[in-house]
């Protein structure tokens, strides 16, 4: 069409971390509620971001305070994830795991709500946990590969090397996530 105009829906912040990204996406509203793109290959191009969609998860977390993570999956199976809070509230970590990384054992944390409308891309080489803010969280992750439990990984969200302060006591966390290594002298990252 001629003079059709261009309008793209999704804009990128950059973070400390290397590749990591907070994204936000327009909110069109009107009488009848809101409309939001979570993902669109030509305007995540637009905006200098390569990613394919290989999966999308969902979760459902009940409990205020609720801890998940830090999770990643070991090279040649390290992924992209970008992670959107879709109702309620949570505080979202990036963990730069990176051995040749400037920003290596840092941390991006970033709030993600269904009100703020803020995804947050999470690199290769990253691990990503969350804790959650409010009662009754639904996170959506799209992954850019397929999982394979041979490659998981995580590290231990009380390892004082991470030095990830969260904001509030743990209230729920996994016997698996709780029970994940803590970084020793040899670990060098991935």
């Amino acid at each position: 069409m001629k003079n059709e105009k261009k309008i793209n829906n999704l804009s990128k912040i950059e973070t400390a971390i290397k590749g990591a990204y907070i994204l936000k996406k327009r909110k069109i509203i009107d009488n009848r509620g809101n409309f939001s793109r979570f993902f669109s290959t030509d305007e995540f191009s637009d905006i200098g971001i390569e990613f394919q969609v290989n999966t999308v998860n969902y979760s459902f977390t009940k409990k205020f305070g609720t801890f998940r993570g830090l999770h990643y999956q070991s090279p040649p199976h390290s992924e992209i994830k970008i992670v959107s809070c879709i109702q309620g509230k949570i505080i979202d970590f990036c963990l730069d795991i990176r051995k040749d990384s400037s920003s290596f054992l840092s941390h991006h944390s970033e709030i993600l709500s269904e009100q703020n409308n803020k995804s947050l891309i999470i690199p290769h080489g990253c691990a990503h946990g969350f804790q959650t803010l409010t009662d009754n969280c639904k996170i959506l992750y799209l992954h850019s590969s397929p999982y394979v439990a041979e490659a998981e990984r995580g590290l231990n969200i009380y390892d004082k090397k991470i030095n990830i302060d969260l904001p509030i006591n743990i209230s729920e966390i996994s016997e698996r996530d709780r029970n994940l290594n803590f970084i020793n002298d040899d670990f060098s990252g991935v």
